[in-house]
């Protein structure tokens, strides 16, 4: 932290502002946050450890193509990079997650529609991201960027975290499916992604503007990725399919409303549910790292219901067996 301030307070001193600080929370990264006087307003400083190129920095990348594409992100008002240092529009403090909590049952469903709009113009960006060449059309959910997240999901829940590795035929036939699982959605990866598209990575401005952040991992991946990211996470109970269903319907009406291609309903419930499967168990590998290694056990809640939609999910899909009897068994398991 102090490194960073110093950094900060090295910009505030090059640009004669004046060095009136406020600290923010820290994500999950090595990054810090700031809040600063601005010329007569307020903005956010976010200060890396180390300096960089502007031009091959992936935030700066990825939120001037965002913003190209008309997409509610943060303004960029400076970027040093010699010292570590992006400045940008102060967006409040008002996240989603939170907002969301403390709105009535309609209101909530509107917020809800109003993020899965924004999932829609993302993909709607997908041909600017490439003429652009921007960075995020040059990543890739591919085939060995699925799996590595699978098996740090194997490595950190069973080992790690439940302290139960599998036997070695488990282990093997695991891994099998997996394999299929991992080139099945890169066979899929079609559209541009927000990568972490979650409640937590929306903020409700002062105007009432539903804004995007944390957009700087975005990357080419399934349609059906950001849309699974955001109505499955962190939950604590598996959402009803009744209502999963009516969501991806209007998300596809969306995006033919947006001029983008019709995807069959079916088809579309299939990839939705394989997606699942990914992005949960990378979920549950998360939160069984974070949970082990870093100690932050408010995680552990949101492990069983993960796995009771991945279940769920592949018993629709009627594939994946090894998956199914192994998660089974693991919801079966008293916790501690």
């Amino acid at each position: 932290m102090t490194q960073l301030l110093d950094k900060l307070n090295a910009f505030l001193l090059k640009n004669d502002i004046p060095n009136d600080v406020t600290v923010l929370s820290a994500d999950a990264s090595t990054r810090e946050y700031f809040r600063i006087e601005w010329f007569g307003q307020t903005a956010v400083a976010c200060v890396y450890p180390d300096a960089f190129d502007e031009q091959e920095h992936a935030y700066v990348d990825v939120t001037r193509l965002f913003l190209r594409a008309e997409l509610p992100v943060a303004e960029l008002y400076a970027v040093d990079g010699e010292l570590g240092v992006i400045v940008q529009e102060d967006l409040g403090d008002n996240v989603l997650r939170e907002y969301l909590k403390t709105r009535d049952p309609e209101t909530a469903e509107r917020a809800i529609d109003e993020a899965i709009t924004l999932i829609a113009k993302i993909q709607l960006a997908t041909p600017l991201a490439f003429e652009t060449n921007s960075i995020a059309s040059r990543l890739r959910f591919d085939e060995e960027k699925l799996l590595w997240e699978l098996d740090f999901f194997k490595t950190h829940y069973f080992e790690t975290f439940a302290k139960r590795p599998l036997s070695e035929t488990e282990d093997r036939c695991l891994s099998a499916e997996f394999v299929e699982l991992a080139r099945d959605l890169a066979d899929r990866a079609s559209v541009l992604c927000h990568r972490d598209f979650h409640a937590a990575n929306l903020m409700i401005d002062k105007t009432g503007a539903m804004r995007i952040i944390d957009h700087q991992d975005a990357r080419i991946g399934s349609v059906a990725y950001d849309l699974v990211s955001f109505l499955l996470d962190r939950i604590t109970e598996p959402p009803s399919p009744e209502w999963l269903a009516e969501k991806r319907k209007y998300f596809l009406d969306l995006r033919v409303a947006l001029g983008l291609p019709r995807i069959d309903e079916a088809e579309f419930a299939a990839e939705f549910r394989l997606q699942t499967l990914q992005r949960c168990l990378k979920a549950v590998g998360t939160f069984s790292y974070q949970s082990a290694v870093r100690g932050k056990t408010h995680f552990i809640p949101f492990i069983v219901p993960m796995f009771k939609i991945v279940l769920r999910s592949a018993h629709n899909l009627r594939t994946f067996p090894t998956l199914s009897s192994i998660l089974k068994r693991e919801i079966e398991i008293p916790s501690d």
